[in-house]
C-alpha cells in the first residue's frame, strides 16, 4: 500500500489541556516492528487519566490511544509473522525486557522496563502508528474494527480482573458499569456466573443496561446486593468503593481493583477485611491476558457496543467518558476499511 509522508493525529501536549489536532510525520518502523494504518481505536478511561494529569512521566507529547485495530502498512528489518494488509489488534502493554525476573516468570505486566501504547510510546488516535511485533495480535479478517477496539484494553483488564478474582465464584459484583463491565458481564454471565451491577445512584438506564447484558441484578453502588459475594471487581476510579465492596463479599472473598488510577481509600475497619477477605490490584495485561480473552470473546459471542467519533472529534469523546454520557465503549473511527490513504 502508498504511505504517505504526513498524518493526522491527536496529540497530548501537556496535562490538563484538550488534546490538540496537529500533522506530523508518519513514523517509520525499526527492527522487529510494523507500521500500521489505523481502522480503529477505542477510547479507554486509561486515556482521560493520562489526559487529566492522573498518570506520572507520560512522554509528552504523546498520540494517546492503547486499544488499536489497523492493518499492516509496512514492516520493518526482522520482521516475521505479519504479512502487509494484516489486520492486527494493540493493546496498552506495548514493549518488555523479555529478560527480568517479571518477563522470565510468566509475569510481563509488571515489567519495570515495560513501553505503554499511548502513553510512553505513541499510540492509536492518529492515520498511522508503529508498533512491536511481539504486541500485535493477528485478528481474523472478518471482524468489525470498530466493534472490536474495547477487547484490546476494556475487555483485557476485565478479563484479567475476572481472572485473579479467583476460581469458585458463584456470585461476582462489578462496580462502574463502563466498557470493561459491560464486556466482562457478557462473559460471566454466559459462563453461568450471577452478575451484580453497580452504578452511580438513580442511574437507571446504565442499570437497565446491565440487566440487558445478564446481569441478575442492578442497583446503586451505595446498595448492598442481595445476597453475599464471592467475589467483587471495582472498574470505577473511585476509592470509597472499596469498603463498601469488602463489606458485600462474604468470607473468604476477593476485591479486585480493575483501573490503573483510583482516588484514595478511605480507612475503614479491619472487621471488613478480616475472615480471609482479599484485597489485590491488577496491572497491565500479560500476552497470554490478550490470546486467551479474544478466544473466550469470540466462542461466548460477546458483542461490544460502542458510540463512534471521528478521529478529529477525540476530545468530544473523552469529555462523554468523562461525564458518564456513554453505555458501553467510545470509539474513534480513523479509517474505513478498504479506503485508501
Amino acid at each position: 500500500m502508498r504511505v504517505p509522508e504526513r498524518m493526522t493525529a491527536m496529540v497530548c501536549e501537556a496535562p490538563g489541556l484538550p488534546l490538540a489536532r496537529r500533522e506530523l510525520d508518519v513514523p517509520r518502523p525499526a527492527a522487529g516492528e510494523v507500521l500500521l494504518r489505523v481502522l480503529a481505536c477505542g477510547v479507554c478511561r486509561t486515556d482521560l487519566h493520562l489526559v487529566d494529569g492522573d498518570l506520572p512521566d507520560p512522554k509528552l507529547p504523546v498520540v494517546p490511544g492503547h486499544e488499536i485495530v489497523a492493518t499492516v502498512a509496512a514492516a520493518g528489518p526482522d520482521v516475521a509473522g505479519l504479512a502487509v494488509g494484516q489486520l492486527v489488534g494493540v493493546p496498552w502493554l506495548g514493549w518488555t525486557c523479555g529478560a527480568c525476573r517479571y518477563c522470565r516468570g510468566g509475569r510481563e505486566n509488571l515489567c519495570q522496563r515495560a513501553l505503554f501504547t499511548g502513553y510512553t510510546r505513541d499510540g492509536g488516535y492518529a492515520e498511522f502508528a508503529v508498533a512491536d511485533t511481539r504486541f500485535c495480535f493477528p485478528l481474523p479478517g472478518g471482524l468489525d474494527p470498530v466493534h472490536a477496539a474495547p477487547l484490546l484494553c476494556a475487555g483485557l483488564i476485565g478479563y484479567r480482573s475476572y481472572r485473579v478474582a479467583g476460581e469458585g465464584v458463584e456470585r461476582l459484583g462489578i462496580y462502574g458499569f463502563g466498557a470493561a463491565a459491560h464486556i466482562l458481564c457478557q462473559i460471566a454471565s454466559r459462563e453461568g456466573k450471577r452478575v451484580f451491577a453497580f452504578t452511580r445512584a438513580g442511574d437507571e438506564a446504565g442499570q437497565a443496561f446491565a440487566r440487558r447484558l445478564g446481569a441478575a441484578w442492578a442497583g446503586a453502588s451505595t446498595q448492598p446486593p442481595p445476597e453475599p459475594l464471592d467475589a467483587a471487581i471495582i472498574f470505577a476510579p473511585v476509592g470509597a468503593l472499596v469498603p463498601l465492596a469488602l463489606r458485600a463479599v462474604a468470607p473468604g472473598g476477593t476485591v479486585v481493583c480493575g483501573g490503573i488510577h483510583m482516588s484514595e481509600i478511605p480507612a475503614f475497619p479491619y472487621s471488613i477485611l478480616w475472615q480471609e477477605r482479599t484485597l489485590r490490584s491488577v496491572a497491565n495485561l500479560t500476552r497470554a491476558d490478550g490470546e486467551a480473552l479474544l478466544e473466550r470473546a469470540a466462542a461466548l459471542g460477546v458483542r461490544t457496543e460502542v458510540q463512534t467519533f471521528p478521529l478529529a472529534a477525540a476530545n468530544e469523546a473523552l469529555a462523554a467518558l468523562r461525564s458518564g454520557a456513554l453505555q458501553g465503549a467510545a470509539v474513534l473511527e480513523v479509517a474505513r476499511r478498504g479506503a485508501r490513504p
